[in-house]
C-alpha cells in the first residue's frame, strides 16, 4: 500500500516538475523560440484555433519568427490573434507571411523574466510540499505497522529533497539563460 502511495506522490511531482518546465518556455530570452506562440488563440472562422494548427512557424534568423499560414486569407486573424495574446512583440505582415522580431532583451527586462522564471519555480516548490502532505496522510491512515509508516515518510522526504534539488537545478540554468548576453 505504500509503495503505491509513493509511485503515485513520485508521478505527481514529476508532472508538477513538467509544468514549471512548460511554463519556463513561456519567459522569453532574447532569442527566437516557436513556443512562444503556443498560447496564441485564432479566431479562424468564428473559432478559437491554437496557431500551430493554421500556419507553419519557422526561425530564419535567431532573433525572428516567420509565420507562414496554410491559408492567405487568415493572415489578418493571426495578426489579430498575436496582438490580442499580448506577447509584446508586434507582427509584420508581407502579404505572404508574418514577421516577428523579438527585441534584444535590456538588463531590467532580464531581471523582471528571472524574477518571472523565479516564482514559477517557487509555485512548483509549493506544489511538491502539497503533495508530501497528501502523501503523508495517506501514509498515516494506511493500516501499517509504525516502523513502516516512519519508513514511508522518510521516502516521501527524500522523494521531495530530490525534486527540490531539480527545481533548483533548472531554475540556475533558466537564470543563466536569460542573463547571458
Amino acid at each position: 500500500m505504500i509503495e503505491e502511495i509513493l509511485e503515485s506522490t513520485e508521478m505527481e511531482m514529476v508532472e508538477a516538475i513538467d509544468n514549471m518546465e512548460k511554463r519556463f518556455t513561456n519567459i522569453r530570452a532574447g532569442r527566437a523560440n516557436p513556443a512562444m506562440l503556443d498560447g496564441v488563440l485564432v479566431n479562424y472562422y468564428g473559432a478559437p484555433t491554437p496557431l500551430k494548427q493554421l500556419a507553419t512557424i519557422s526561425i530564419p534568423e535567431a532573433r525572428q519568427l516567420c509565420i507562414k499560414p496554410f491559408d492567405r486569407s487568415s493572415i489578418s486573424a493571426i495578426e489579430k490573434g498575436i496582438f490580442e495574446a499580448n506577447i509584446g512583440i508586434t507582427p509584420n505582415n508581407n502579404g505572404e507571411v508574418i514577421i516577428l522580431n523579438i527585441p534584444a532583451l535590456t538588463e531590467d527586462t532580464r531581471r523582471e523574466y528571472v524574477k518571472q522564471a523565479k516564482g514559477y519555480a517557487e509555485d512548483c516548490r509549493i506544489v511538491l510540499r502539497n503533495i508530501r502532505q497528501e502523501a503523508n496522510k495517506a501514509i498515516a491512515k494506511t493500516e501499517s505497522t509504525e516502523d513502516e509508516k516512519k519508513l514511508g515518510e522518510e521516502n516521501v522526504q527524500d522523494l521531495i529533497n530530490q525534486y527540490n534539488k531539480e527545481v533548483d537545478e533548472k531554475f540556475k540554468v533558466k537564470e543563466t539563460e536569460l542573463m547571458s548576453v
